[in-house]
């Protein structure tokens, strides 16, 4: 008996050694060449374009997409494509009807359509987002970070998730590229901001003057536009999933209540995750290690608005979770909400090869990798230095959470292995 204790207790001792960075297991090894990859990738180039291939670059990401990714481990093609987002000429522009935050519709040269965040702020010109602004009140306080969704999707790679849309940042003139194109109903919310006069209704913007929308959505408001400098606007582009993969929309089982002293049952019912357990899709499959996954992702980011998310349509619980619209990130490098990771720490379990990347991004590698993969974005710098070293504080705190899990129930129990990798139809 002693003698398989110790056994045990070594085989415990190996795997957590192994998953902190060993390269002994067949897991490890695997997990540790796909990082080697993804750091071989990261640097992308500007101005890349496709040479080699008669299909749009449209055509390109569209057959990327699978079940369980948005773009495959290895895309040489993938520096061309944003490339073409951030360039293409824009055929069409329309409101962006659905969300609670600013946005447009556009359609690229070819028919792709793209969301478009705008770079917002207080007031218009005054109080803009800048790099360094700091959001303060509720985590989930201000409007959407344009940059964020940038900077969103390039941790996405890094985290080897691959569950994130393209996005890229944009410069574009309202002016020329956007009212000659636009809809009626988005012509209708375009206002000029004068420094003496405030907002005045009009079309053409005066010398000295802001060009500002204000559009269709929830919480959009005349009097609060978003406004260019002049007449061009900062933003980012979200490339439009294809839409032989239509979404589902499910509440998030974290999700928040928005209501003051109203708390959702996981914030006071720490045996939640047991209830979630018992719940489809969370009952099998791999969805409940996808919000674990994007809890993590979440909290890395500051994003604590997740009350929805999309999975692809009769997926049956077996696609992934799409890390949609994360703007509401970024806002406040000095907070940590730890309630974010409420999914981790409650249901105490993690995918293996997440846990080997983490442990892979440590000692600073995480900042590292981002500022090399954001450099190559139109709108950099994305983040500001503080949010940089915001992101390796923060996996240091993701990292001691599993720790604690598995000193409380073992590693094996806290160690998912869930490599779950569906064909591409």
């Amino acid at each position: 008996m002693v003698v398989l204790c110790a056994v045990l207790l070594l085989l415990g001792l190996a795997k957590i050694f192994l998953l902190d960075g060993g390269e002994g297991s067949a897991a490890s090894r695997r997990d540790l060449r796909a990082f080697r990859k993804m750091e071989a990738g990261l640097s992308l180039s500007r101005g890349a374009r496709l040479t080699h291939t008669l299909q749009s670059p449209w055509e390109i990401a569209s057959q990327w997409v699978g079940p369980r990714e948005v773009y495959p481990e290895e895309t040489p093609e993938l520096a061309a494509v944003l490339t073409s987002l951030s360039t293409a000429r824009i055929e069409r522009a329309d409101v962006g009807y659905k969300g609670t935050q600013l946005k447009a519709l556009l359609v690229l040269d070819g028919g792709q359509k793209v969301v478009f965040k705008p770079k917002r702020g207080h007031m218009g010109l005054e109080f803009r987002y800048n790099r360094d602004y700091v959001v303060e009140g509720e985590p989930y306080a201000g409007y959407d970070r344009h940059n964020a969704e940038v900077a969103a999707f390039h941790l996405d790679r890094i985290l080897g998730f691959r569950r994130a849309p393209l996005v890229v940042g944009r410069y574009v003139n309202l002016r020329t590229e956007i009212k000659p194109v636009a809809t009626d109903q988005l012509l209708s919310t375009f206002l000029t901001q004068d420094a003496s006069y405030g907002y005045l209704p009009g079309t053409v913007t005066a010398k000295g003057n802001n060009t500002c929308f204000y559009g269709k959505c929830y919480y959009c408001r005349e009097s609060e536009p978003a406004c260019a400098d002049g007449e061009i606007m900062e933003g980012s582009l979200t490339l439009w999933l294809p839409d032989v993969w239509p979404l589902q929309k499910h509440r998030h089982p974290w999700g928040r209540t928005y209501r003051e002293g109203k708390l959702a049952r996981w914030e006071y019912d720490e045996s939640y995750c047991e209830a979630v357990k018992k719940m489809p899709p969370y009952d099998a499959g791999p969805r409940l290690l996808d919000v674990i996954d994007t809890a993590i992702f979440d909290y890395l980011i500051g994003n604590a608005d997740r009350h929805h998310y999309e999975s692809f349509q009769d997926d049956g619980g077996a696609s992934m979770l799409i890390l949609l619209d994360n703007a509401k990130s970024f806002g406040n490098a000095a907070l940590d909400e730890r309630s974010i990771l409420a999914p981790l720490y409650q249901c105490c379990m993690i995918r293996v090869s997440t846990w080997n990347r983490l442990n892979l991004l440590r000692s600073g590698a995480l900042s590292s990798a981002m500022r090399q993969a954001l450099a190559f974005d139109p709108i950099h710098p994305v983040l500001a230095d503080p949010h940089l070293a915001a992101l390796d504080r923060r996996l240091s705190g993701v990292i001691a959470t599993v720790k604690q899990c598995m000193e409380a129930q073992g590693p094996d129990n806290t160690l998912i292995e869930d490599r779950m990798n569906l064909p591409h139809p």
